[in-house]
């Protein structure tokens, strides 16, 4: 299959932190380059508030600034959301399926994994090609998800699902597991709170995730973005003058000043930029 590398336990590229778990996959399909240094896996429900999903965004954004790797599931919700993050600042992200790797799932996010591959990221399975995504197939990716990264961090969850069963995991692995804590009336906070509860340390928003990370793995060493500079030729230039001024690449430009927003320092207005 094009693109795709088959990892086998005995290849020397096979990542020794999968070797340390009870049930180690046998091999692994990898589209992309396993990104190497310490990584941080961020989880959470599908069902995520529109509170989550900016928070797992902001995190994602925060661990791939630190220059650690970003460790998700591709799926809806907070994952995707940790993932868009990773992609806004020019981190390395893995995305572990539970379906082969030739299927993307869910569909909607086929142009975010290949974002992440693009980035120097990769997307994983230990399913054959042509695997479909059947239920019963996540819980036991999400060994791998958490194997990989050195702490968990669940955004939002409920009482019941697979983010829960990624923090088991990962405290069965001798994983450090944060959580965020939420109103406790609302379902997606009832199982960050359970686990808050039951040890998981507490995390009040990306700058006190990224105290508590350095902790565990140590301070952290902000990869240099490799992304041009973008001209904006003036103060309320249209986003038609900005892509003109930048070589008329409209899906760059627009990546870029989405993560120039996203960091703060420019404001976009009915299709006007303005420097924050």
């Amino acid at each position: 299959m094009t693109g795709v590398e088959v990892i086998a336990r005995k290849d020397p590229s096979y990542p020794s932190v999968l070797e340390e778990i009870a049930d180690p996959p046998e091999r692994l399909w990898v589209r992309g380059t396993l990104p190497v240094g310490p990584a941080v896996a961020i989880v959470g429900t599908r069902r995520a508030t529109r509170y989550g999903l900016s928070l797992g965004r902001e995190m994602g954004r925060a661990v791939a600034r630190a220059g650690w790797v970003v460790v998700s599931g591709l799926a809806r919700g907070i994952d995707g959301a940790a993932h868009r993050g990773c992609i806004d600042a020019d981190g390395r992200g893995i995305a572990v399926l539970g379906c082969g790797i030739d299927v993307w799932y869910p569909p909607e996010h086929e142009a975010l994994g290949r974002q992440l591959v693009a980035a120097g990221g990769a997307v994983v399975s230990e399913y054959p090609p042509g695997t479909r995504p059947e239920p019963w197939r996540f819980p036991a990716r999400n060994r791998i998800i958490s194997a990989l990264a050195a702490a968990v961090v669940v955004v939002e969850a409920a009482a019941k699902g697979g983010a829960l069963i990624t923090a088991r995991l990962a405290a069965e692995q001798g994983r450090d597991v944060f959580a965020v804590p939420g109103d406790v009336h609302r379902d997606t906070s009832r199982g960050t709170n359970l686990l808050i509860r039951d040890g998981a340390v507490p995390v009040l928003g990306a700058d006190d995730l990224i105290e508590a990370l350095s902790l565990v793995l140590g301070p952290p060493r902000p990869v240099p973005s490799t992304s041009p500079p973008l001209e904006v030729p003036h103060e309320g230039a249209t986003l038609e003058e900005i892509v003109e001024a930048n070589g008329g690449d409209a899906a760059a430009v627009l990546q870029l000043l989405g993560r120039m927003e996203a960091e703060g320092s420019v404001r976009i207005e009915a299709g006007q930029v303005f420097f924050a």
